[in-house]
């Protein structure tokens, strides 16, 4: 992604969005469509940003710190379904074990509505799928968590609980993350399908109570409309996306 002209950024979007537009021609109305989808953007994410952080610090997150967990979580509609398909196929056993997690997304999606990113935080509302500091949704989380990587655990502490502190977030965690997630968007847009990001909790409830919403989706409704980002400026996106120049013909 660094380099030469033919190696850089838009070369990546380029190539990345050339990769999901082959996974949606040969995936859509499929069930595994979703899957796939997610799996692709999971795994470019972990290969890309593995050799774009190369000679940078350790990072302090590994898997067990819940502290950045009370921030607002963006996500597209295809990590929505995931993420929904794993509350639903769940529910029951943790229900077992005294978890009701769709009751927690609903409760924290009522409460978080509207917010944006800085009323998120401050809310200090913990997130539903967080049990005894563990993420219980953490193979399926979006890309937004998988993005967001602190070298330093004290200062995540301290910014979360309201300080006017610095907090070391790694740079390419968040550039990566922004490439694969806008080249799925793009794709998703060259489609026909619903593109744009959502408050996570709003959308999981929503596609858990909405009938046959992944269905709807993939024939080009968005039933996710309710639960997305105010703050994100659908044309300013689609005009970026328009300027960078393809690597190859795109194909609907």
């Amino acid at each position: 992604m660094t380099g030469p002209d033919d190696r850089g950024p838009g070369a990546f979007f380029a190539a990345m969005t050339q990769a999901f537009d082959a996974t949606i021609r040969a995936r859509r109305g499929r069930h595994d469509f979703v899957g796939a989808l997610c799996a692709q953007a999971f795994d470019s994410f972990d290969g890309n940003v593995a050799i774009q952080a190369e000679g940078t610090p350790a990072l302090a997150c590994k898997g067990d710190c819940p502290t950045c967990c009370v921030l607002r979580v963006v996500a597209s509609a295809p990590e929505i379904f995931l993420v929904a398909r794993f509350v639903a196929a769940n529910a029951a056993l943790l229900a077992q074990h005294g978890i009701d997690l769709v009751a927690r997304i609903e409760a924290t999606a009522a409460a978080a509505a509207g917010l944006g990113e800085i009323e998120r935080m401050a809310l200090k509302r913990i997130c539903p799928f967080i049990e005894n500091g563990l993420c219980l949704a953490y193979r399926v989380r979006p890309l937004a968590c998988r993005g967001h990587a602190s070298y330093d655990e004290a200062a995540c502490r301290e910014a979360t609980a309201g300080h006017a502190v610095e907090t070391a977030i790694s740079t390419p965690h968040l550039v990566v993350r922004s490439l694969v997630q806008n080249a799925m968007m793009s794709s998703l847009r060259s489609s026909g399908l619903a593109w744009g990001l959502y408050e996570l909790n709003g959308a999981v409830a929503l596609a858990l109570s909405t009938p046959e919403a992944e269905l709807r989706w993939n024939e080009g409704d968005d039933p996710l409309r309710p639960a997305a980002i105010a703050d994100f400026d659908a044309a300013e996106a689609a005009a970026i996306f328009d300027s960078i120049p393809a690597s190859a013909p795109r194909h609907a």
